[in-house]
């Protein structure tokens, strides 16, 4: 009997009603290539194999890899699905030359925001995401109290995040602490910076510097970093007052 282990943030997701509205959301074609991080049991990976072209499977456990190696057995040998043993933080999609790929998986928790960074502003970025988060996490990107923080403004620089659905805690062996939810990031690319002909690493570091201290306002966190006439419409608000737009018209400047 295979005990998860916390170390590696493992909960195996057990509703079926949550596995069928990832796989709707993942919006999977025959010729999609999928990236799933951390496929536990398999229970995602076996959907995902009936409606996509290729999945590749990143998995830190050996001993899951061998549970897994021994399920998906005659898919390996087919080629629909690439079981790696590895660290996802440490994994390079160009290594599989695919022009195009999408990333559905149930994550570790304890990496969300490194799984998040690494993909969204990757030279090779997938077309969408759909993972499962903690709630808490998941509220926080969509900014549901109107107020912004550095994990969605750093979202919806790259990408349409919305939530698909809640899932409660007892959904999961075993249970975690906390409640969970189904989020899809949509439409990733740079086209904002692109667009607005904006240096994306100027971006962040005002970013950056504005949320370094969050009560402060930002006439305070931006002082000597953009010009008093530029700042000036937003002198007296917080970072997390600021939407996107605001954000890129600042680098802008």
């Amino acid at each position: 009997m295979y005990r998860a282990k916390k170390s590696l943030g493992q909960n195996f997701l057990k509703s079926e009603n949550a596995l069928r509205k990832i796989i709707e959301a993942g919006e999977i074609k025959s010729d999609d290539i999928i990236l799933e991080i951390g496929p536990g049991k398999g229970a995602l990976t076996s959907r995902l194999l009936e409606k996509a072209g290729k999945v590749i499977a990143v998995e830190k456990d050996d001993e899951l890899l061998y549970f897994l190696q021994e399920k998906f057995a005659e898919h390996i040998r087919a080629g629909t699905l690439v079981l790696i043993r590895g660290d996802i933080l440490e994994f390079s999609i160009s290594d599989f030359q695919s022009p195009k790929y999408k990333i559905i998986a149930n994550i570790p928790y304890n990496i969300t925001g490194a799984i998040l960074k690494k993909f969204l502003t990757a030279e090779h970025q997938p077309e969408l995401m759909v993972l499962m988060v903690q709630h808490e996490v998941a509220t926080r990107i969509l900014a549901r109290d109107n107020k912004e923080s550095i994990l969605s403004v750093s979202v919806k620089a790259y990408g349409e995040p919305k939530m698909i659905m809640k899932v409660d805690k007892r959904y999961f062996s075993p249970a975690p602490q906390v409640n969970s939810a189904v989020i899809k990031i949509d439409r990733i690319s740079r086209s904002i910076f692109e667009e607005n002909k904006v240096d994306e690493e100027k971006f962040w570091q005002i970013v950056k510097k504005a949320f370094a201290h969050k009560r402060k306002k930002l006439s305070g966190n931006l002082k000597g970093a953009i010009e008093g006439a530029s700042l000036a419409p937003f002198a007296d608000k917080r970072a997390e007052d600021l939407a996107l737009s605001d954000w890129i018209n600042l680098a802008k400047e």
